[in-house]
């Protein structure tokens, strides 16, 4: 897919203003929308939007599922609306913070907000109602066994599906069959909030077609071990006979650290490949309901692999194994058409992965924040950036750009200065400006980067477990002053 030259932000739903303590599908993604209509931006980018787990900080990059929506960002006075609440079942609303995120509160709040969302459905709900509830289930065939592997968590005080008990871990078809039959309540709330996600996302989406914002999502290349998606699909995946794995996924060690164990599960590349890919390709077609663009993470690993034993203590016993490579974004590409990827390859400067992309045109990442400011050439200084990349100012790994800047030696500080031509006042603004001025076809910024906000707005720092994921904007922060100026510069700049 050939890009045109555009711009846009990042932000996370999860960050977007709202009433009950965490970005949701409601009026705060809308005002969002209008934000970035008044800016004269054309692309909204966003992190996964799978069902989070506490036990991994509530990543969205962790996640119970591949294909599942997350809960959390039900917009409840949607539901309101829709007549499955009423107003008086929303009180009382804690004093949720306005710039935070307090999952573990959030998720008492709107949980139970759901499940009386439920307990309406199964009272009120009309034969129109459950035939179109019915027909999402045949829509969308992933949605039975999530629900299920759901259910069971719960049954089994939320332990890792790898320590059920063997018929139900191996997929046994008569304790299946009776798990269902059991737990059959359970798995209509799963399935039912499943679709209202759907129905809120859909409606969003075509207000984001009707404002003429591209939607730009997220694809982790690796899935969670304890997912809906390894226990329902263990074909796809490098599992023993008990459908464990046999290796997982990591990096290797570098000069001046020990590498990387990141645990999850490896694809069976070679079996997927029999089958023509077709788990990935429903999980892509899946995504495509709900973005238009997606950026592919850690693209490295479609070329090649570090894959380390499961019992391994560290991760420099992995070996590098060979990826599908052209042959899997080939087979994508006859069944899906036109592949509409950025590739993250950050880190890996490599002739290969570069061939890759540049056969299928998929753009790669600049960030000036990987720049040395004080090296001719450098790839991640905005000048130096090629047409066929993304530029970012920032992304959700990466401090916000103030709070880098602020962290700069004296030396690096005074080059990033001479190459953008600044005396570091309104060094957020500077570094958008240079981004936007750059080749790349497409630029990018954050809300953080809007804003100049420093490092307490991080929104996540790589390999810590806690403080992630949390910031959020208010309604005051999408500024119209702000707005409009940075419509001026696209304007100048981009078009």
């Amino acid at each position: 897919m050939q890009f045109n030259r555009q711009s846009g932000l990042f932000l996370h739903l999860t960050s977007l203003p709202g009433p009950h303590g965490i970005g949701d599908l409601g009026e705060g993604a809308r005002e969002f929308l209008s934000f970035l209509e008044q800016a004269e931006q054309q692309f909204w980018q966003f992190c996964p939007l799978g069902p989070t787990s506490s036990a991994h900080g509530n990543s969205p990059y962790q996640s119970f599922s591949a294909f599942a929506g997350n809960p959390l960002l039900i917009s409840l006075e949607r539901l309101v609306d829709d007549g499955w609440l009423c107003t008086d079942d929303l009180e009382p609303v804690p004093a949720f913070d306005r710039h935070e995120v307090d999952y573990e509160q959030v998720a008492d709040y709107k949980r139970e907000k759901l499940r009386t969302a439920h307990e309406t459905f199964r009272q009120t709900a009309t034969e129109a109602d459950r035939t179109d509830l019915a027909a999402f289930r045949e829509d969308e065939q992933w949605v039975d066994d999530y629900a299920l592997f759901r259910a069971l968590k719960a049954k089994h005080d939320k332990q890792a599906w790898v320590e059920w008990p063997e018929p139900i871990r191996t997929r046994e078809p008569e304790a299946l069959e009776a798990a269902r039959e059991e737990l059959s309540e359970e798995l209509e709330y799963r399935t039912l909030t499943q679709y209202w996600f759907d129905q809120q996302w859909q409606a969003f989406k075509q207000d984001a077609e009707d404002a003429g914002i591209t939607l730009v999502g997220d694809v982790p290349i690796y899935v969670g071990l304890d997912s809906a998606d390894v226990w329902s699909s263990p074909e796809a995946f490098q599992l023993d006979e008990g459908n464990r794995p046999t290796v997982v996924a990591g990096v290797p060690p570098n000069a001046g650290d020990s590498g990387q164990k990141w645990g999850n599960p490896l694809y069976d590349w070679k079996r997927l490949a029999e089958n023509n890919y077709d788990w990935w390709t429903r999980r892509l077609e899946r995504l495509f309901e709900q973005v238009d663009v997606t950026r592919l993470d850690h693209f490295q690993g479609f070329l090649e692999y570090w894959a380390i034993p499961t019992h391994a203590e560290s991760a420099a016993e992995g070996e590098w194994r060979e990826g599908p490579g052209a042959a899997f974004f080939k087979a994508i590409d006859e069944q899906l058409g036109e592949l509409p990827f950025i590739a993250e390859d950050l880190g890996f400067p490599n002739a290969e992965l570069t061939a890759l992309m540049d056969r299928f045109s998929f753009p790669g990442m600049r960030v000036p924040q990987y720049a040395d400011w004080c090296q001719g050439g450098n790839q991640h200084q905005p000048m130096n950036y090629p047409k066929n990349s993304v530029g970012y100012t920032a992304t959700h790994d990466t401090d916000t750009f103030v709070g880098y800047y602020e962290g700069l030696s004296d030396r690096q500080r005074e080059c990033l200065h001479y190459n953008l031509g600044v005396d570091g006042s309104e060094i957020n603004w500077s570094i958008i400006e240079a981004v936007w001025r750059s080749e790349a076809v497409l630029a990018c910024t954050t809300m953080q980067d809007l804003l100049g906000l420093d490092s307490h707005a991080r929104f996540n720092t790589p390999g810590t477990a806690k403080g992630n994921w949390s910031w959020r904007v208010t309604s005051d922060g999408l500024d119209e002053e702000i707005a409009t100026r940075l419509g001026t510069m696209t304007q100048l700049e981009l078009r």
